[in-house]
């Protein structure tokens, strides 16, 4: 398409790519770094147990093969979020005093451009939605590489705020860091393939059955703790699911003894903040 002109006409925001250069953990500017993941993305599908384990092969395989939307494969959608997860880095590179790279926000600012790209390409709403997600949560696995072996509670986390592409980003994210071969690269992709296989396991389960079914409904947790009707009562359900992901409530009446603990230790911490008694 390059050799041709023919991206500058259909996807512009990788041409834009060129010559943008990253920081020093990168070999490769944006548009060869992009490019690179999307051989990355390619080669997963083709042998998904050479980077992920053979534990995980087979059920990768049969989800990335699973129909997605407008006539893509999971797996054809990933090469989408290839090629736009890093497509906000132009407009969002700076440099610090120290001279540093940045390029803060791009997973969010991508993630709007990804849904604009796809609309002018004029996908369906369920495409641009999952493109989007994958640009939006594919720096999250990063995040956590030091956190390993990571708690229920963190596990839950992630794999709540990224559903529902909570494996297809995984594999993003391995693919991404695969493609990073700069400074310190061999332990990073060490620690990083490592983290993906702790994850994926876990996140193939939530992909097949869901998350656990609630202990407590929000109208009974109100009426439990005479909570009025707002955003509070959200918030501890929230709470409440990550705990019992984590295994510390298992039934109503944990749930009901847990939310109440928690409520007086908020209620403690109110009362004993620095402010108090000044």
């Amino acid at each position: 398409m390059e050799e041709v002109g023919a991206t500058d006409v259909v996807l512009p925001e990788l041409s834009a790519l060129h010559g943008v250069e990253q920081t020093r953990f990168h070999h490769l500017d944006v548009h060869d770094h992009t490019l690179a993941v999307l051989g990355g993305v390619i080669e997963l599908q083709r042998d998904p147990a050479a980077a992920v384990g053979p534990q995980h092969g087979g059920a990768v395989a049969a989800l990335l093969d699973e129909p997605l939307a407008d006539s893509l494969s999971r797996g054809e959608a990933l090469r989408l979020g290839a090629l736009l997860h890093d497509a906000a880095k132009p407009t969002t590179r700076a440099v610090t005093p120290e001279g540093r790279v940045t390029f803060l926000g791009h997973d969010e600012v991508g993630a709007r451009m990804a849904e604009e790209v796809l609309g002018r390409l004029r996908s369906s709403e369920r495409l641009r939605r999952h493109v989007a997600d994958l640009t939006r949560h594919h720096l999250r696995l990063g995040f956590l590489v030091h956190e390993r072996p990571l708690s229920l509670r963190v596990l839950h986390r992630y794999l709540r705020a990224c559903d529902p592409v909570e494996v297809d980003v995984t594999l993003l994210s391995l693919a991404d860091r695969l493609a990073t071969r700069g400074a310190n690269a061999q332990p990073a992709i060490a620690a990083h393939t490592e983290l993906t296989r702790e994850v994926l396991g876990a996140a193939l389960r939530w992909r097949a059955q869901g998350p656990p079914a609630p202990v407590l409904r929000g109208d009974e947790l109100a009426r439990e703790l005479s909570l009025a009707p707002g955003p509070a009562i959200g918030e501890l359900l929230d709470e409440l699911a990550e705990a019992q992901y984590a295994g510390e409530i298992t039934d109503r009446a944990g749930a009901v003894a847990y939310l109440r603990a928690r409520r007086a230790e908020r209620a403690d911490a109110q009362e004993t903040g620095p402010d108090r008694g000044q």
